[in-house]
């Protein structure tokens, strides 16, 4: 199994590449800026990588994940997003609040508990968060979902939350805006970059500003 160094970066790479799109090259210094490290430190991690056979790595160029990355990279998404439903749907913890004791779990945990956790909670396809779940094969299956802040005005469900801070999840929460909520856009303000939405559980509008509804990714109702 990888270091959890390695893993980290494996990740962050196929976050910033177009999570997992081939042929996108990532700037080291975006790598170093995800990962809180020097340009100097994720470069010494590119070599390794390199040599490990896990990208394709360009000096001054960028970073891109191969085949052999990529796998690598689902396997540790998909432990993150089992152990997070697991600690929600079974240990009943706040949604908002298991992002980082997944990101600890998610390197340590073996394949028999992985697999036993999967079987307990009915193989899932989605975390908590929407986030759909690589299957065991490495494949990430397409959601569909457009993002809420470049759709048109019309009626949607939420069906993920791309952002993990806590009093953001915990502010969506409140407003009952959960994956699986169908909700209306109702108005688009370009003045104050605003949106206005209807939802089934608020007797009046609300309104939210751009940069949160580019977090949250909808299909059609």
């Amino acid at each position: 199994m990888p270091s959890s160094t390695v893993e980290n970066y494996l990740k962050a790479i196929w976050n910033l590449q177009g999570q997992g799109k081939k042929g996108e090259l990532v700037a080291i210094g975006r790598v170093a800026e995800k990962l809180s490290v020097t340009p100097g430190t994720a470069t010494t991690m590119m070599n390794q990588l390199l040599k490990k056979g896990l990208v394709e790595y360009t000096p001054r160029r960028g970073v891109v994940l191969n085949d052999d990355g990529r796998k690598a990279a689902m396997r540790v998404l998909r432990r993150h997003r089992l152990v997070e439903t697991f600690l929600v749907e079974i240990m009943k913890l706040d949604w908002a609040e298991v992002h980082e004791d997944a990101e600890v779990l998610e390197h340590v945990i073996s394949d028999r508990l992985l697999e036993r956790m999967d079987e307990m909670l009915n193989h899932p396809t989605h975390d908590p968060h929407g986030a759909p779940i690589p299957g065991e094969d490495g494949q990430l299956a397409p959601d569909g979902t457009a993002v809420l802040a470049d759709c048109p005005l019309g009626s949607y469900i939420l069906k993920r939350v791309r952002e993990d801070q806590p009093s953001f999840l915990q502010w969506l929460a409140g407003l009952d805006l959960v994956p699986g909520t169908k909700l209306i856009l109702a108005e688009r303000n370009l003045e104050a970059d605003t949106l206005t939405l209807n939802l089934p559980n608020q007797e009046t509008s609300v309104q939210i500003s751009l940069p949160a509804a580019k977090s949250l990714l909808v299909v059609d109702s």
